[in-house]
């Protein structure tokens, strides 16, 4: 497809400067006085944007002129406004440059692209921060001891990625918790004894109308805030 409007893509939404559709439809009256009447109707911060555009004069100076973003569709109403040859082809051109744009192919591009710059951004203030601020976030949010799994998705949250059932087996391999017989998943004393672990006990009524008591392991604050720093600092 020929360029026949340049389309800026740098924002969430594609935008068309102004002065280069006052260029596109050959426009005779002064862009100024063009821009003042076309616009109206149209809402400034919604519609269309007010910004300066670089230029060079015939003595090589550099100068700022007065341009101004539009949504897509308010250059398409532009266009079918001007009634001539040539808006009725740029219209169409912005046509298909929006059906383009809204492709799930193009959607789905974009949506992994946001996805890796938040990825970036969030490794980016993790490398930044000190260690006590990351710990000054994991107690914030680990006030009261929390299941494994949970632990896991904190563990996430700061920049590590790990599932419920890949923590379990690599507390098991580094000897926090046991690995076979009856207290399988439990914590070694010494870690509790520590204060990185507790064990929650709770009665369960069975269909024959019996009662069993179950053991769960639980992460403290002061494990919560060991764990993350444990994966943060190392390549575990």
């Amino acid at each position: 497809m020929n360029e026949l409007i340049k389309i800026n893509y740098e924002t969430e939404q594609p935008t068309v400067s102004a002065r280069e559709l006052h260029k596109a439809l050959a426009i005779e009256k002064r862009f100024s006085a063009w821009f003042e009447t076309n616009s109206q109707g149209f809402v400034e911060g919604e519609d269309f944007t007010s910004v300066l555009t670089g230029t060079v004069v015939n003595n090589g100076a550099h100068r700022e002129l007065q341009d101004y973003k539009l949504s897509v569709d308010m250059a398409k109403h532009i266009c079918l406004m001007s009634r001539t040859g040539k808006g009725k082809q740029c219209r169409q051109y912005l046509i298909d440059i929006e059906k383009a744009w809204n492709t799930p192919e193009l959607v789905m591009a974009r949506g992994l692209k946001a996805a890796q710059q938040m990825i970036a951004d969030q490794s980016k203030i993790i490398e930044r921060m000190k260690p006590k601020e990351i710990f000054a976030d994991a107690v914030a949010t680990s006030k009261q001891s929390i299941l494994i799994g949970q632990l896991a998705k904190l563990i996430c949250q700061n920049g590590h990625e790990i599932g419920q059932q890949r923590l379990f087996r690599w507390m098991r391999d580094n000897g926090y918790l046991m690995k076979h017989g009856s207290n399988y998943n439990m914590p070694m004393q010494r870690y509790v004894e520590q204060g990185l672990f507790e064990i929650k006990e709770s009665a369960v009524t069975n269909p024959d109308g019996s009662v069993r008591m179950t053991k769960t392991t639980v992460v403290t604050g002061k494990g919560q805030v060991y764990f993350i720093n444990k994966f943060l600092g190392s390549t575990v």
